[in-house]
C-alpha cells in the first residue's frame, strides 16, 4: 500500500490581546517595554490592541481631559506603526461585552484571589479617599479583556504578569466547571526593555503618577527637557559606565541607550570606557529623542484629524465586538442566561 503523503497544514497564528490606559503621560517605559515590542508581534500573531478607558476610571477622571486622553493613547498605537487593517485596534468602552463577562468573571473570582493583587494594595494607598469597588474587581474585568478573544498570549510587563496569572487561574476555573469555553494565557514579557526604571529613583519602574517631574520620560517632551531629565539623572559615585549589581541607575541608562541606539549592553559599556556620566548621559537623551521624533511628529499629525480616529476607532470596535459576541454567547449559554 502507497504511503500518502499530505502536504503541511500551515502553524496557527497565535492570538495575542495587550492594551494601555489612557491616563494621560505615554511614557518612555510605556513605549519601550510595551507597545515597542507589539510593532514586531503583528508579524507573528493575529493581534488585538485595546484603549483600555473603562479601567481608568477606577480613580476619578475629568471627562474631557479622559476623552482627550483616549484619541491620544490611539494616535500613539498609530503613531508606534501598528496597522489597524492587520490588526484590530478599538477602545474598550465601545465594546459592551467586557463589561457584560467582566460581572460575570466576578463570580467566578475568589475574595482571597483580589486581595492578594499588588496593585489594589498600591492604588488603595495612592488613593485612600476612593477605594471603591471597582478598583478591587479590575482584575476580573482585565481577565475578561483577555478571555474574550480567546488570546493565548498577552504582551505586558513585569509589573502586570500577576494580573495574566489570575486571568489563567479563573479561565481554569470555568472551564473545570463548564468544559472546554476560555484558552487559558500565557504571559509574554519581552526580553530586554522589560521594565524601564525612574530617573529620580532607578530602584522603582517609571511611572505616569511620579510627582517628580524629572523621574520620567513623556513621549511628547521637548528635545531640550528629555536632555535636561538625563542630565539630572540619579546614578553612583563609582562613575563608570558599566553594569553592576546595586547599581540602578547607571543599569537603567545603559538599559535605555542600549535599546535607543541598537546596541547590547555589553556595546554600550565598550563604547564608554574610559568614559565619565556626563558624556554618556548625553549621549543616551539624544538616542531617545531621535528613536521618539517620528512617533511624536506622527502621533501629533494624527491628533489634528479627530474624524480619521473616530472612523478607525468605530471600524475597529465592530471588529472586536464581532469576536466578543460569539464567546458571550457560549458564556451565557453555559451558565444559563438568556441572551
Amino acid at each position: 500500500m502507497e504511503d500518502i503523503v499530505t502536504a503541511a497544514q500551515p502553524e496557527k497564528r497565535k492570538i495575542a490581546l495587550s492594551g494601555i490606559q489612557p491616563s494621560g503621560i505615554f511614557t518612555l517605559g510605556n513605549y519601550i517595554g510595551a507597545v515597542r515590542n507589539w510593532n514586531d508581534l503583528q508579524d507573528s500573531c493575529d493581534c488585538l490592541f485595546m484603549i483600555a478607558n473603562m479601567h481608568t476610571i477606577t480613580v476619578r477622571q475629568d471627562p474631557a481631559t479622559l476623552k482627550a486622553n483616549t484619541y491620544r493613547a490611539y494616535a500613539n498605537l498609530l503613531s508606534a506603526g501598528l496597522d489597524p487593517d492587520r490588526n484590530i485596534l478599538f477602545v474598550q468602552s465601545q465594546v459592551p461585552a467586557h463589561a457584560e463577562l467582566g460581572w460575570v468573571l466576578d463570580c467566578y473570582t475568589m475574595f482571597g484571589e483580589l486581595s492578594r493583587m499588588t496593585q489594589f494594595k498600591d492604588k488603595s494607598a495612592k488613593n485612600a479617599d476612593n477605594i471603591n469597588a471597582g478598583l478591587f474587581t479590575y482584575p476580573a474585568l482585565m481577565a475578561a479583556d483577555i478571555l474574550l478573544y480567546k488570546a493565548d498570549v498577552v504582551p505586558v510587563g513585569l509589573d502586570q504578569k500577576q494580573h495574566v496569572e489570575i486571568a489563567r487561574d479563573i479561565a481554569a476555573r470555568f472551564n473545570g466547571i463548564y468544559g472546554s469555553v476560555f484558552t487559558v494565557p500565557e504571559p509574554l514579557i519581552s526580553k530586554s526593555g522589560a521594565k524601564i526604571m525612574s530617573l529620580a529613583e532607578p530602584q522603582y519602574k517609571m511611572s505616569k503618577s511620579d510627582p517628580n517631574p524629572n523621574a520620567c520620560i513623556s513621549v511628547s517632551d521637548k528635545p531640550e527637557d528629555i536632555v535636561r531629565k538625563f542630565k539630572r539623572a540619579v546614578t553612583d559615585s563609582e562613575a563608570t559606565v558599566k553594569r553592576g549589581e546595586g547599581r540602578y541607575g547607571i543599569n537603567n541608562l545603559i538599559e535605555i541607550y542600549s535599546i535607543a541606539a541598537g546596541l547590547t549592553p555589553e556595546q554600550v559599556e565598550q563604547e564608554f570606557e574610559g568614559k565619565g556620566y556626563g558624556e554618556f548621559k548625553v549621549k543616551v537623551a539624544e538616542a531617545v529623542i531621535e528613536m521618539l521624533r517620528p512617533f511624536r511628529e506622527r502621533s501629533e499629525d494624527l491628533l489634528k484629524n479627530k474624524d480619521y480616529l473616530d472612523q478607525l476607532q468605530r471600524q475597529g470596535a465592530e471588529k472586536a465586538a464581532r469576536v466578543a459576541e460569539r464567546t458571550m454567547n457560549k458564556v451565557y449559554k453555559k451558565v444559563g442566561l438568556f441572551r
